[in-house]
């Protein structure tokens, strides 16, 4: 049986869970809660990079970061996600990439939080949060694309991440001024596999 290391709250994981769940494979993984900042973690032994998500497969073979995971739990539930080569294809993975640069700089700006007042920088927080805002823009602009045809890699890394925004940045209301994008993350808030997936409140 496959091995998933996983952490609820990772926005990465939850996209990689949500793959799971749409290509019908719960059954052949096993799901291995990680706590990448406790100071025993064996993470370092499956990621060098220290970070989850990362696959173990039967053969021993470790795969890593999220996109890669994806692409290949897809092609085990027989390549739903990710559309053939060709415009839709670039479409699908730029909006996935969109996306997780949404998680990137949600995490660089909650890690900031947290360090010690005198450490922490004001700008690097803000020049996060201009990203993400101009990231969301973007997808509000480009919603339609998100709902031609059907569901890709795009809709779950989406999905997830503004998940995510929810879960660790509910004040900044990223739905006012996006009603395309609010309308369409409701309307797909719904599928199992994000509702599945849904973090603890934190």
């Amino acid at each position: 049986m496959m091995k998933l290391r996983f952490a609820a709250t990772s926005p990465y994981a939850r996209k990689v869970a949500m793959v799971v769940h749409e290509a019908g494979i719960a059954d052949r993984i096993e799901i291995v809660v990680t706590d990448v900042w406790s100071p025993t973690t064996d993470i370092g032994d499956d990621n060098p990079l220290g970070k989850v998500p990362a696959l173990m497969l039967e053969d021993g073979t470790t795969l890593y970061d999220s996109p890669v995971i994806c692409e290949y739990l897809d092609s085990l539930g027989g390549g739903q996600l990710f559309p053939p080569p060709g415009p839709a294809r670039w479409r699908a993975l730029t909006l996935q990439a969109l996306a997780d640069g949404i998680c990137d700089a949600a995490v660089q700006r909650l890690l900031e939080s947290r360090r010690a007042e005198g450490e922490r920088s004001p700008s690097w927080m803000e020049r996060q949060r201009r990203a993400i805002e101009r990231a969301l823009d973007a997808l509000e602009a480009s919603a339609a694309d998100l709902d031609a045809g059907p569901i890709t890699i795009a809709t779950l890394a989406v999905q997830a991440a503004l998940g995510y925004l929810d879960l660790r940045f509910a004040a900044d209301a990223w739905r006012q001024g996006r009603p395309v994008l609010a309308a369409w993350f409701a309307a797909n808030a719904t599928r199992d596999s994000f509702t599945l997936t849904r973090p603890p409140a934190q």
